[in-house]
């Protein structure tokens, strides 16, 4: 396949695959989702996962923000974020809830 052939097939230019390439951009939280559709997996995923990584990957191909996950979840986006981070970890009720999510 092209670079012209796969910036179709996402809505995208030439020059942003290029870019993506080269190292020298990085695909948009709106991109994700129709990448991880294309390969068939995601590119971004890490060997070893945590679960900061795991909030990160659901909300990259569900093309959700923080913000809007944290509003599912019912908590402040700063929470989110640092659970993200790894700064520390949700109570019980809701790393429940987190995980019906991912089930879903």
């Amino acid at each position: 396949m092209t670079q012209r052939e796969l910036a179709d097939s996402l809505s995208i230019s030439k020059d942003t695959i290029r870019f993506w390439e080269k190292g020298q951009a990085r695909p948009s939280l709106a991109r994700i989702p129709k990448i991880i559709e294309f390969l068939g997996n995601d590119p971004f995923e890490k060997e070893t996962e945590t679960l900061g990584d795991r909030i990160r990957g659901y909300r990259r191909a569900h093309w959700l923000s923080q913000k809007k996950l944290a509003e599912q979840l019912g908590i402040d986006q700063k929470t989110l974020a640092g659970w993200e981070r790894g700064d520390h970890q949700p109570t019980k009720r809701l790393l429940a809830k987190l995980n019906s999510i991912f089930i879903s």
